[in-house]
């Protein structure tokens, strides 16, 4: 038996609950970077390292010798009677699962069947936010109620992954403007994903517009900037460590939107938190006031090259904005 889950914390978890058979960690951050369409499992995989790896979140030949070793494992996968797959109802699941049905779709399974185990909740745990949540035997309870993932299931997962890696975003709000009830927790998440895009308003991405809120009310540690972001998500999906960064590209530019509180530049260690970077306190510039009172635009002070799914925003050119309700080009 193979199970596949999002990551180590879930993957240790599966682990505990004495499950027999190979864990699989998926890992990969898809909601942040190039994931360009038209691309093999191991073509993608590498243009993945490469992000990876430039966010200085490990080194290029570690990354890239993981994600190896794991698509390896998915390659072998008719080694195993079942293939049990384990995601929760966020951004950052649902990606990797259609990810996954796109990759198993079409494809020859052989004797092999595919599972599939999401929930959104779970009785007892509010906030539910993830798998990481449960203990062993919460997770073991799961176990007997997963069921074969379906053909429509599968087909919804292949159409919303080439979507995502469109280079054309508006494939997505087709996919939205479909029946796509296969995977319940789908529309929510390309719905986060489509927030992400600079708004049409002031040019912030609705995570950045979260982390100017955050210091404009008084939370100015980057421990108190996450939480404050975490509280304001319906399905918490982005980690502490990738907040930052946005919270470090907000530092940067021509005219920065955020400043730390004595001159200095915002230390980010790559190599994990550290009580000087906790003690760290942010503040809005002048230029930041400005856009979170939507009288500057972001994008016309500081540009942007940022790719979301298999969408490459470049400005000044013309580039897809989020409205609130739909994209818009400019």
């Amino acid at each position: 038996m193979l199970h596949i889950t999002n990551g180590d914390s879930a993957a240790d978890l599966i682990k505990d609950a004495v499950f027999s058979g190979q864990i699989l960690s998926w890992r990969d951050v898809l909601h942040e970077g190039p994931v360009p369409a038209g691309l093999s499992l191991t073509q993608l995989s590498d243009v993945r390292a490469s992000y990876i790896a430039a966010q200085g979140w490990g080194a290029l030949a570690t990354v890239k010798a993981s994600f190896a070793e794991r698509d390896e494992t998915l390659t072998r996968f008719r080694e195993h009677e079942e293939i049990v797959l384990w995601f929760e109802h966020d951004l950052y699941d649902q990606l990797q699962l259609i990810q996954l049905l796109d990759w198993f779709y079409g494809r020859d399974r052989g004797a092999s069947r595919l599972s599939l185990i999401c929930i959104g909740e779970y009785p007892g745990i509010h906030p539910f936010h993830g798998l990481g949540q449960l203990n062993p035997d919460q997770l073991a309870s799961l176990f007997p109620v997963r069921r074969s993932v379906s053909p429509k299931e599968m087909k919804t997962g292949h159409l919303a992954w080439h979507a995502f890696t469109s280079p054309d975003p508006t494939e997505i709000e087709k996919i939205l403007a479909t029946n796509i009830s296969a995977l319940p927790f789908l529309r929510n998440a390309l719905l986060r994903h489509l927030q992400q895009f600079p708004s049409t308003t002031n040019g912030l991405s609705r995570t950045e517009q979260q982390i100017l809120a955050a210091v404009a009310a008084g939370h100015h540690g980057p421990g108190e900037i996450f939480q404050y972001d975490q509280s304001q998500e319906e399905q918490v999906f982005m980690g502490d460590w990738t907040l930052w960064c946005y919270v470090k590209g907000l530092c940067e530019g021509d005219l920065p939107l955020l400043a730390v509180e004595n001159g200095e530049s915002f230390y980010l260690p790559f190599d994990g938190p550290s009580p000087e970077f906790g003690a760290q306190k942010l503040v809005l510039t002048e230029a930041g006031q400005s856009v979170l009172a939507d009288e500057s635009d972001h994008l016309e002070l500081n540009g942007l090259d940022r790719w979301l799914g298999g969408v490459r925003l470049q400005y000044p050119e013309a580039i897809w904005r989020w409205s609130g309700h739909h994209l818009v080009q400019s």
